[in-house]
């Protein structure tokens, strides 16, 4: 893996999104074109390798690094607190993990495609009702690679009927919503994701995407795979 030319600093909506901390000079802001492309060129910090969907701040506030914390969902009405599991886990492992976690959710569950490819500031959401566990997981083990990648791609598969939800989101960290969450927490450990209260993640500071015109055609042909229509609606509800 070397330097990424998805990433550049010119580009914004899909090639690149930089998400700041409440400033107004970024870290990224005063670097010349050869510290940018050396800074981007770095996937791995110690032991944990990212994807190439994202990259931390040049400051690194934030370093990457394997774990999963608990957390808390709150609705914008702060009316309902949902208990979440939030994960980090280095890319050898991330995808294994991720089709996984999604065991506990049972044999028949949405899935949701979240895409910010078209640049308007924010994601949308395409949704497919009643799919078939080993279908999905199939289709999705096809479409491996894009999915780890491109960090305008996020996936959420959920069982209404349990209320739990498992989300691999753009900065491509996993995240369980729901209780009971101890089963989610079992297949974390088995893979070597362990507790750590003081993890901090990717999306707590600045960070910058990347994606490209392949992986957008890629997200069009899941997004087809699955039976979503052009317009986010279900062709099979």
């Amino acid at each position: 893996m070397g330097p990424l030319p998805g990433f550049s600093r010119n580009t914004t909506a899909a090639n690149q999104s930089i998400s700041d901390s409440k400033s107004t000079i970024g870290s990224f802001d005063t670097l010349s074109d050869e510290e940018l492309e050396a800074h981007l060129g770095v996937f791995r910090y110690g032991a944990f390798d990212l994807t190439d969907a994202v990259r931390p701040s040049y400051d690194l506030k934030v370093v990457p690094r394997q774990g999963f914390r608990h957390d808390a969902y709150k609705d914008p009405n702060g009316k309902t607190s949902i208990p979440v599991v939030m994960a980090s886990a280095s890319r050898e492992k991330l995808f294994d993990l991720f089709i996984e976690m999604l065991d506990p959710l049972g044999e028949v569950v949405d899935v949701v495609l979240e895409t910010s490819h078209h640049g308007n500031g924010g994601h949308s959401d395409l949704y497919r009702e009643h799919i078939d566990m080993p279908v999905l997981k199939s289709i999705l083990y096809d479409f491996e690679e894009m999915i780890l990648n491109d960090g305008c791609t996020g996936i959420a598969v959920l069982n209404p009927s349990k209320q739990q939800e498992v989300q691999f989101d753009e900065h491509k960290m996993i995240i369980a919503y729901g209780e009971p969450l101890k089963a989610f927490e079992k297949i974390l450990i088995q893979h070597d994701v362990y507790p750590d209260k003081d993890i901090r993640f990717i999306t707590e500071a600045e960070h910058v995407h990347s994606s490209s015109d392949i992986f957008t055609r890629q997200f069009d042909q899941l997004q087809m795979r699955l039976g979503i229509e052009q317009d986010g609606r279900d062709q099979y509800a």
